[in-house]
């Protein structure tokens, strides 16, 4: 530490002589004209030391610098690549060229030349002019040793971006999968909509929801925890088809595969049922890796994965027979509550036979669910948004697509008996299992289920899981650019 403050006093003395010589260290524009992957790309071409008539305009962050006395050299990075530069005091001019041996590591600054390539090989640019435009005060991390530890690079994302390209590149595939998503579903004639993120009732999905007010109102809000209710009004309302990609937040744990803001695609489809959106799941999934990663065929942190279509289907129920050798429906509460026991998963609040079911295949089944995989036909108590099975009312409507062993989606033939609607969210309201962890009745939602809502297939897809899995992302945090974090002290 001593030692960044030592830089840091430097270069406020540099800033300060800077200002003496009525240089301003911030200013205001710089007619930016190339960037460097396009002159490397351009000039790629030109012989050893040939020089090139064709002026650039370029700017960005020093990441190198070799003053040695009348010639310099560096490396200027922008957001596309980066490329050296070379400056001579004879053509710079003295005064300037002094002025250009006060600049730093991660300084910005703008640069008018020409492209050559040197003795060496390397495309560069001969500076005519430069131009400093923003003094940096303190000094970058060392590229091997100062930016290695996590936390660090999770807290100062800024950093992170700028000393690890890989890292950059994350993200700019994170943006093709949302743009790929979009590109997709606007196709198939989805309508892209907004839904509220402060709402007077959270509802949607079984959560602890973000708790705040209106003062204007004096009435309590809640950051939305899903946009589904929203979306079901949308259907009712005379849309066919509509999505929505969002945040979402939910005051739960913090681990790899979870974020307390998180962001989902969920869409809604009128006429279709569960079987149209386990079809549209997989080429939704197959058509973004296709556009992302030009192949079906992933490595995710070292296993094979194929995302090819047919995925398999497995019921909740036989996917505890197949993996735990277990027929559930043979065996009775006490027996269940018994396996819970000797399996050591917790179970909270009053006993409900659905729930313990789906608990065994979240805490024993899941994380063997590596090649994709629907998983169908829950207990009808795991949600009171979705319709009975038919021909079984012991079980519903329900898929969740499974990758790497996450649950990276969730979708329903959608509930739309405004009666049975009623009664089922009334029963869970009474049921609650950890406080407002379950939907509170929406009043508003029912009647607007009493104007009648079509048959409707309902999906959510978690956003930040998929592209984890697409970028082999060991954490929800390497894609997320700030992610949530304990406060440091």
């Amino acid at each position: 530490m001593e030692e960044e403050h030592r830089l840091i006093s430097q270069r406020k003395q540099k800033l300060q002589e800077l200002r003496k010589n009525n240089i301003n260290p911030y200013p205001y524009k710089f007619d930016k004209k190339n960037d460097a992957k396009e002159i490397l790309e351009n000039f790629k071409k030109l012989k050893k030391e040939e020089k090139s008539k064709e002026k650039v305009s370029i700017a960005g962050r020093i990441m190198s610098l070799r003053i040695m006395g009348k010639v310099s050299f560096g490396h200027l990075q922008d957001f596309n690549g980066k490329i050296q530069f070379y400056v001579k005091e004879d053509e710079l001019g003295r005064e300037k060229y002094k002025i250009f041996t006060k600049l730093d590591i991660g300084d910005f600054i703008g640069i008018n030349g020409t492209a050559f390539r040197t003795k060496r090989g390397e495309i560069s640019i001969w500076v005519k002019k430069l131009e400093l435009l923003s003094k940096s005060l303190r000094p970058l991390p060392e590229k091997w040793h100062g930016l290695k530890d996590m936390e660090i690079r999770y807290r100062k994302r800024y950093l992170d971006l700028l000393m690890n390209q890989e890292v950059k590149d994350v993200f700019l595939k994170r943006s093709k999968i949302i743009k790929a998503i979009r590109e997709f579903l606007d196709s198939k004639g989805f309508k892209e909509v907004e839904t509220p993120l402060l709402q007077q009732l959270y509802g949607g999905a079984n959560a602890r929801p973000f708790k705040t007010k209106i003062n204007a109102y004096d009435m309590n809000m809640y950051l939305s925890i899903s946009p589904e209710l929203y979306l079901k009004r949308l259907i009712i309302g005379g849309f066919e088809k509509v999505y929505t990609i969002c945040k979402n937040f939910r005051n739960e744990g913090v681990d790899k595969s979870h974020n307390p803001e998180f962001t989902m695609l969920e869409l809604y489809w009128a006429y279709a049922d569960y079987n149209d959106i386990m079809n549209i799941t997989e080429d939704l999934i197959l058509y973004v890796a296709k556009k992302v990663n030009k192949t079906t065929k992933i490595k995710y942190q070292g296993k094979n994965i194929e995302l090819k279509k047919p995925w398999k289907k497995l019921t909740m129920k036989d996917s505890i027979k197949k993996y735990l050798k277990i027929n559930i429906d043979k065996l009775n509460d006490d027996e269940i509550k018994d396996y819970l026991r000797n399996n050591n998963i917790e179970y909270e609040g009053e006993f409900n036979r659905g729930l313990a079911i789906e608990l065994i295949f979240e805490s024993l089944v899941q994380d063997k669910l590596i090649q994709p995989i629907f998983i169908i036909d829950h207990p009808r108590e795991t949600t009171p948004l979705c319709k009975p099975k038919r021909g079984d009312n012991n079980i519903i409507e329900r898929l969740e697509p499974y990758i790497n062993g996450w649950e990276i989606g969730n979708g329903y033939s959608e509930l739309n008996d405004p009666i049975l609607q009623r009664e089922l969210l009334e029963k869970q309201s009474k049921q609650r299992i950890v406080e407002e962890e379950n939907h509170p009745v929406d009043e508003d939602f029912i009647n607007a289920l009493e104007y009648g809502m079509p048959p409707t297939g309902g999906l959510g897809i978690g956003i930040d899981r998929l592209a984890m899995i697409l970028t082999d992302s060991p954490s929800i945090r390497d894609v997320i650019l700030f992610p949530i974090m304990k406060p440091e002290k």
